[in-house]
This record gives structure tokens, sequence and C-alpha cells, in this order.
């Protein structure tokens, strides 16, 4: 019995040693890299970020000039994202917002826009979605340039109405048989120019300078 006790506690004694010192190396791991990846995640946001919005509107680090938005129901999110500032020599030049359009053929369409800051869009891309591959799924590049044409558009320059695709009397091109998914698009990148309009200023508010603790 005290050979099989002393052979369980052996046991067990080696799966804590291990346990430890696995969580010691991810430990490690994480601390060693996650600089690295930071600056991955940070890359691979800005290059996105000037597919829609070319670095000549800025001179700040958009990057870090961030604000966080709670859900909105204008934007369709659910829960907080975050609006890139971008700044010219000092002036507010764009944002980048986070935008869904939660009515697509196959379900939400994840949206990213940058609106300069006197409402005209300079940009629209589709981050992701489910729509149906060779039909759908134009609205996203390089599978066609259809998403283009929210360039230079505006909530001053198109009333309501016009935020419609041409089959329901509106300004937006569609593919013959995929009105759903250009549709929903449209829908959400008028409903996020309106979120743009009610919340100018706070958008583009210069971020609080972080209070030191006092001990």
């Amino acid at each position: 019995m005290r050979r099989i006790a002393r052979s369980t506690l052996q046991t067990a004694a080696n799966l804590v040693f291990f346990s430890v010192l696995a969580t010691a190396i991810l430990a490690s791991t994480f601390f060693l890299t996650r600089d690295e990846i930071k600056k991955s995640e940070d890359a691979e946001k800005l290059k996105l970020i000037n597919q829609i919005m070319p670095g000549a509107l800025y001179d700040n680090d958009i990057i870090k000039d961030t604000l966080t938005i709670p859900a909105n129901e204008l934007l369709g999110t659910e829960g907080d994202t975050l609006a890139y500032r971008a700044r010219l020599k000092g002036e507010d030049s764009a944002v980048v917002l986070e935008s869904i359009a939660p009515d697509g053929y196959s379900g939400r369409i994840w949206l990213i826009l940058a609106v300069r800051s006197n409402g005209e869009l300079a940009g629209v891309r589709v981050v992701t979605h489910k729509e149906t591959p060779g039909l759908g799924d134009y609205i996203e590049l390089p599978k066609g340039p259809w998403i283009k044409g929210f360039d230079g558009k505006s909530r001053a320059l198109y009333k309501d109405a016009d935020w419609k695709v041409k089959k329901d009397g509106g300004q937006f091109d569609y593919m013959a048989g995929a009105t759903i998914t250009p549709r929903a698009v449209v829908k959400a990148v008028n409903k996020a120019l309106i979120y743009f309009e009610e919340n100018r200023d706070k958008l583009f508010a210069a971020a609080e300078p972080k209070k030191e603790e006092t001990k």
C-alpha cells in the first residue's frame, strides 16, 4: 500500500511540475512575442486603412489616435468598436469607422469605411462576409470594382431616397440576380454616414490625457 501511495504521490507531483513548467513556458512565450504580434496587427490594420484612405490625408499616428465606440444601432454593432481619427497638420481630416450590414443574403457583412471631415466617403471596403461565391461576392475587391462606387459619395450629394440600388429607385448599381447583398451594403453605409453626421464633434474630439495615479 505504501508503495502504491508513494507512486501515486510521485505521479501527482510530476503532473504538477510539468503543468507549472508548461504554464511558465507559455507565459514566457507570450511576453516575448506580444510586442511583435502587436506590431503585426497594427501593420495589417494600417494596410486596410490605407486602402480606403490615402496616407496623404493624415500625418498623425492613426493607429494610436482612436476612439472607442459602444454598440450602436446605426453602425449595426453589438459591441465596442474603434474609430481611427486622421488629422493633417493638426486639422481634422477623416475618420475610419467599422460597420455591419445585418441583412446580407447569407448573414452579416462587416464593413470598414473612411469618411472625410466634410462627410464625403473616401472609401468603403468589405472586411468579411458569407455571401454566395460567384454571385453576391462581387461587393469585395478584387472580385469586382462595385465597392469603389461609394468613393466621393455623401449625404449632401445623395438624399435618403438615393441610398438604394437602382432597382429600388436609388443611385447604386447592382448585379442582376444579386440585389439583396448590395442593398444591405448601401443601407449600412448610409446609416454609418448618419452616425457620422450626428457624432462628428465627438468623433474628432482630442483624446483626453491620461491622469497620473495619485499615491
